[in-house]
This record gives structure tokens, C-alpha cells and sequence, in this order.
């Protein structure tokens, strides 16, 4: 397949807004691709390298040569060489890399070129996302959404799901199977405005503490342990804690879900930067577990010894978690239909200064990789996990920080849709962190603003959402607040702006 062609098929699916004809250019040119490229065509429409780092930023492609006037590049030829540009190392290689980049850039077309400098620049906002992607490889394949779906959530990944249904069909896709040591994608939580609500909606439901922590995965094969984040990174070796708790089970292979926490000595948890930092730590791991170690507590199973158990009702998994892990090792729940108990529930982790509960139907299986109606989360105030997309100089005493944060919910069809600013919440160690972090970020460097990459996550507090004419969502965040970053999240998995327009009141 010719980049040319993908460049092509990439510009189609940027020139809509309609999710249909952004599917039906993705399954196109999955269709076109030979049976080896479907997975870098997979990455690029996603708008992705397959190396994910190549060591190319910005000052490598301010100098770079006209474009060439006819195609000639190949897919596999560009993914070859910038599968050698990544493996560079040592002295000389950014000289090196510079000129690959550079010959690459020299043979390709001016659409080429605009697509090639997006992929490095991580730019390319095409609104490929993943749901779109799915359901274009259900499209060209003529295979169920809901059994695509199923084999990307199992094995974590889009690329190679999309490569065995277009080249093996429904046999191929229904090989994908939960293998205990590769992580699948993490069941996700609807939101409910109130216990009320959630129970109004379930009936009879367990009511559990929704812990201020990190989301982990916890895989053991006999000795053997393997830990992974909600966005399927490995942090085995930096959380010992967790390694040993799941050592301690009395079981030989185990898939489990739950939360790594760092708690203070009365038992409520630390300020979640200090668990996201351990977590995020590679550096001298067992100084950071003397300074805040951490705690685990699960409360979903996978697999346990032979059986995979994930399709089964939620009432039957939280049988055989009890049965595995021991109660201090689980996340406290309480089985009830009854009001006043759920809301005793959220005002007992509330009060122990967790976010609030997460309530659960008990015929659910586990959807992995799926927001689904049968989690839901409450929480005593709005909170929302919206994209920093650009950030304010400071001023008086936060003079030389990034201050005043552009807030955008993610728009479904693509892009981000803006509803505000907000300079509150954020503490001096906030301040210094995001300015460190966004300027990494950074794509235009005003006076005033810093325009940067829809890359970080925040999780923002507010009162309410009220219509405004200043945004082109005809909405704004009314009293919003930064909580906190959250740098384990992906821009991906931002909130929606229908989930603004839920909490939004027309007249607000």
C-alpha cells in the first residue's frame, strides 16, 4: 500500500465529523492494505507510530526538504525506517536520525509529508478513535462489532485484532482468549448523579468504596507476577507491595482487578500525587516504599486457577474473589437495595477521605475495555477528567507558572470541545509540575498562552454547567477546580462532552 494512499484515506477521515464516513474510510483502506500492514495502517489512521517513540521532535523537522512530486513511499518501507530511527542509540545517533528523517522526508509527497510530521509530532487529530477503529475492522472484515470488540479487549490491543480478522476471519478472532501474564483493557464506570439513582437504575446492587488510588492489574502464574496500569503500562518492579500480596493468595494463576493505594498511618489515603508518583517511579524504589508504601485492595476477578470467569455475573465473581483473597486484601462492599445503607456506604468512604462508591450490578459480566451501564460511579460532587489543551502565563506570585488551564472534554466524532478556564485548586507543587509537564507539551509559545498537545489529564470539580455563548459547546464549567492530574490517564479516555451535557440544564 502506498503512504500516499493512507495519506489519502487519513485526509478523508479528518474532512467529517459523521462517524459513518469516518468508518467507512477506515475500513477502506484496511481493505487495501496487504494482509503485513494492516496493523501500521491500524497505527496510523489511529493517528499513532507503531514505536510510539522514535527520539523526533519538533527541532528535527524545522529544516526539512520540499516534498517530492510523485508517491513512491511504501507503508512497510516508512514503518521500516522508523523502526531503525527508534532503535538508534549511542554517540552519533541524533546526527543519524536527522538524516533518515530527513532523506524519509525528501521522498515524500506534500500529503505524505503533512501526515508523516503529524505522526511524529503525536498531531494527527484525525477523530479515528478507538470505537471508530473497531467498527471499521468490523466493516471490512464482515464480522460482529460485538465480537471485534471482545477480541481487542482480550488481547489489549487494536493492531494485531484487526490483522487476524481481516487475514483469518471469525476463527481468528475468536483464538483471542484471556492469557494470564497480557493485560486486557479495564471495565470502566458509567456516572450516577446519587445512590438514588444508581439503585433506581440496578435494584439490589453491591455498593463499594471507589478508593483515591491507582487502577492496577494483577496477573499470577505460579511465582510469577506481572502488574499493569489502566492504560495496560507494566509497573511490576515498582510496586513490590503489590507483588507480595498477590504472592500471599492462596492460588496458582489468578487475574485480579483493583487499586494500589498509598495510605497515611490512621488508615485515610495519602494526596493522590504521592501514589501516582509512586507508581510512576522507577528510581530507587524501595526509598519511595520506606517514604509512602503502598497498600492493595481488589475487587474483581478475571481468571482464577484454570477458569477464566470474566463472562460470568458479577454476584458469582465476588464468590470467588472471597474465596481467594482475604478480606483485608478487598475493596469494602455491602450488598443491598436499601437507600439509607448505600448512603451510609458513600458517607463512610467519603468520610475516610476516598472519592466516594462505585455501585455494581450483580448479574454484570466484565465488560472489559467498555464504559457499561453496570458500574456505576457516585462521587458528592461533579468531577469530570477533561484535556488541558492550552495554559496561561501566571501572574503576581505565580509568575514564571503555567497557570490558567483551557479545559476541553473529548468530542466523540474528534477533537476536544472547550468549556473553560480555571487557575483554582492547583497548589505550588502543582503549579511547577504542570508547567514542567505542559511546556514538554507545547506546540505554540504565545506572550500570553501555551498552546499544547491534548495530552494531560486533569480531573476538575464544579458546581455545575451552565450555557454560554463563549464556547463552541454553548457551555461552561461553572466554579471548576482542579483536583488533581491525572498523568495516568489518557487523553483517550477523557470524559465526553455528552457526559457534560448530561449534568448540563438548559436556562442553568
Amino acid at each position: 500500500m502506498l503512504l500516499a494512499d493512507l495519506a489519502a484515506a487519513s485526509a478523508a477521515v479528518a474532512a467529517t465529523t459523521k462517524r459513518s464516513e469516518k468508518v467507512a474510510a477506515v475500513a477502506a483502506a484496511l481493505r487495501a492494505a496487504d494482509p503485513d500492514e494492516v496493523e501500521v495502517v491500524v497505527a496510523y489512521l489511529a493517528g499513532e507510530l507503531r514505536q510510539r517513540r522514535t527520539g523526533v521532535g519538533w527541532a528535527s523537522l524545522r529544516d526539512l526538504p520540499g516534498p517530492a512530486r510523485d508517491p513512491s513511499l511504501g507503508v512497510s518501507e516508512v514503518d521500516g525506517v522508523l523502526e531503525g530511527v527508534a532503535a538508534l542509540s549511542g554517540a552519533g545517533s541524533q546526527a543519524e536520525r536527522v538524516r533518515r528523517v530527513t532523506d524519509l522526508f525528501a521522498a515524500a509527497t506534500e500529503p505524505e509529508q503533512r501526515l508523516l510530521r503529524g505522526l511524529l509530532t503525536g498531531e494527527l487529530r484525525q477523530g479515528a478513535l478507538e470505537g471508530v477503529m473497531l467498527e471499521a475492522v468490523a466493516r471490512a472484515a464482515g464480522l460482529p462489532a460485538a465480537d471485534v470488540r471482545r477480541a481487542a479487549m482480550l488481547r489489549g490491543a487494536v493492531g494485531p485484532v484487526a490483522q487476524a480478522a481481516l487475514t483469518g476471519g471469525a476463527p481468528a478472532l475468536a483464538a483471542f482468549r484471556l492469557q494470564v501474564g497480557r493485560p486486557v483493557q479495564p471495565m470502566l464506570a458509567s456516572t450516577a448523579t446519587g445512590v438514588d439513582d444508581a439503585l433506581a437504575r440496578l435494584g439490589e446492587a453491591a455498593v463499594e468504596w471507589k478508593l483515591d488510588g491507582v487502577r492496577v492489574q494483577v496477573h499470577r502464574s505460579g511465582s510469577d507476577v506481572s502488574v499493569w496500569t489502566r492504560s495496560l503500562d507494566e509497573v511490576t518492579a515498582r510496586v513490590p507491595e503489590v507483588v507480595e500480596a498477590a504472592l500471599s493468595l492462596p492460588v496458582r494463576d489468578v487475574v485480579l482487578d483493583g487499586e494500589a493505594i498509598a495510605l497515611r498511618p490512621d488508615g485515610r489515603p495519602r494526596p493522590f500525587q504521592q501514589t501516582g508518583s509512586r507508581v510512576a517511579s522507577r528510581v530507587d524504589v524501595a526509598a519511595g516504599r520506606a517514604a509512602a508504601p503502598l497498600s492493595t485492595y481488589l475487587f474483581d476477578v478475571l481468571h482464577a486457577d484454570g477458569e477464566d470467569v470474566l463472562d460470568r455475573p458479577a454476584a458469582e465473581r465476588a464468590a470467588v474473589l472471597s474465596a481467594a483473597v482475604p478480606e483485608s486484601l478487598r475493596v469494602p462492599r455491602v450488598v443491598t437495595a436499601d437507600l439509607a445503607m448505600a448512603a451510609e456506604v458513600l458517607a463512610g468512604a467519603v468520610g475516610r477521605g476516598h472519592e466516594g462508591v462505585v455501585v455494581k450490578s450483580l448479574d454484570a459480566p466484565y465488560e472489559a475495555g467498555r464504559r457499561g451501564a453496570g458500574w456505576l460511579k457516585v462521587k458528592p460532587r461533579h468531577t469530570l477528567d477533561l484535556v488541558v489543551l492550552a495554559a496561561e502565563w501566571g501572574h503576581g506570585r505565580r509568575r514564571g507558572w503555567l497557570s490558567n488551564l483551557h479545559l476541553g472534554a473529548r468530542d466523540p466524532a474528534g477533537g476536544f470541545v472547550m468549556l473553560g478556564k480555571t487557575f483554582k485548586g492547583l497548589t505550588d507543587a502543582m503549579l511547577a509540575w504542570q508547567t514542567e509537564r505542559l511546556l514538554e507539551l507545547a506546540v505554540e509559545r504565545g506572550e500570553w498562552v501555551v498552546t499544547v498537545r491534548p495530552e494531560l489529564v486533569v480531573e476538575v470539580a464544579f458546581d455545575g454547567v451552565q450555557t454560554s455563548p463563549r464556547y463552541p459547546g454553548g457551555m461552561a464549567l461553572r466554579f471548576a477546580r482542579v483536583l488533581r492530574h491525572r498523568p495516568d490517564k489518557t487523553a483517550a479516555e477523557a470524559d465526553t462532552v455528552d457526559a457534560v451535557r448530561a449534568v448540563h440544564q438548559p436556562g442553568e
